[in-house]
């Protein structure tokens, strides 16, 4: 396993070192891949994965870690590559008792940067609608952090060519809570809930769609100079196979992912998204309907 960290490590600084200019693309906002880490993992898995990515090249991608709240104080201590952040993986909005729950003043209490919030699994086991997520998001950006809010439809609804009618349903409660200046610190994420650990996952091409639709979404219902810069991840199987593709879409920002970030790819991913090394627009510590 180490071999192979260490050979993943060289392919990445040969590839950074070895882009031409047109390998960029310009004019999107600077990369963002986030690690979610979800229910997985053990200090001794975290020591092994951290090791690694402090000595990852990262030019022109934001990184950030999001592992179990029981390992987010030791990922921290660990964690020293400076483009690297860390993020919790969700968090409610008010203290007091709730068994089993982190509030969102203990995640700050801990210096953690970002926060995932609205995640389908989270939507889906847990019962949270359109409204919690809303108000996770409003008391996240409240106490200064930053946002990966979540949005993406389930098989059904994409088979009824719903798609497009889900997604901006959710990504409009979403804008509703964030302060006009606020934007700066958000991310969202667009997951297919059906290609989330299945395997599946959407073409370049309907992902594309559903990204462009967002964008232009925000250009209309927010301002021009929001949805230009906002960054949106792809999340939904996101691998070192399909994530170079993905990204070649103008409007594919980064990924959000789950299993892949757990293994030795996760860096491949990372360097698929570093194209836009050379891009215009950076961010301060900021599948198609039928």
């Amino acid at each position: 396993l180490k071999l192979q960290f260490l050979y993943l490590i060289v392919r990445y600084t040969f590839r950074h070192k070895t882009m031409s200019h047109r390998d960029c693309i310009p004019g999107k906002p600077r990369a963002i891949v986030a690690a979610n880490w979800k229910s997985n993992g053990s200090i001794e898995k975290a020591n092994e994965l951290i090791k690694v990515f402090n000595t990852c090249p990262t030019d022109g991608v934001d990184c950030v870690v999001c592992p179990s709240f029981l390992h987010l104080a030791v990922v921290k201590m660990l964690l020293n590559n400076p483009r690297f952040t860390v993020g919790a993986q969700n968090a409610i909005v008010k203290a007091g008792a709730f068994t089993g729950e982190v509030n969102v003043d203990q995640v700050a209490d801990l210096a953690v940067e970002w926060v995932i919030i609205g995640h389908s699994e989270r939507r889906t086991l847990y019962g949270e609608t359109d409204e919690v997520v809303a108000g996770k998001v409003a008391g996240v950006l409240a106490k200064g952090l930053k946002v990966i809010a979540c949005i993406g439809e389930t098989l059904p609804e994409r088979e009824a060519g719903a798609t497009m009618a889900v997604v901006l349903r959710q990504l409009g409660a979403i804008a509703a809570a964030v302060p006009q200046d606020a934007w700066d610190r958000v991310v969202v994420a667009y997951e297919p809930v059906w290609a989330i650990g299945t395997g599946k996952v959407a073409t370049p091409q309907q992902a594309q769609e559903v990204h462009a639709g967002l964008r232009e979404w925000v250009k209309a219902n927010v301002s021009a100079d929001v949805a230009a810069n906002l960054r949106i991840q792809y999340g939904g199987s996101a691998n070192a196979k399909n994530a170079a593709d993905l990204y070649a879409c103008p409007d594919i920002n980064g990924f959000l992912v789950g299993g892949a970030s757990l293994k030795p790819e996760f860096l491949e991913v990372i360097a698929a998204a570093g194209v836009d090394s050379g891009s215009k627009r950076s961010r301060p510590a900021s599948i198609g309907p039928q």
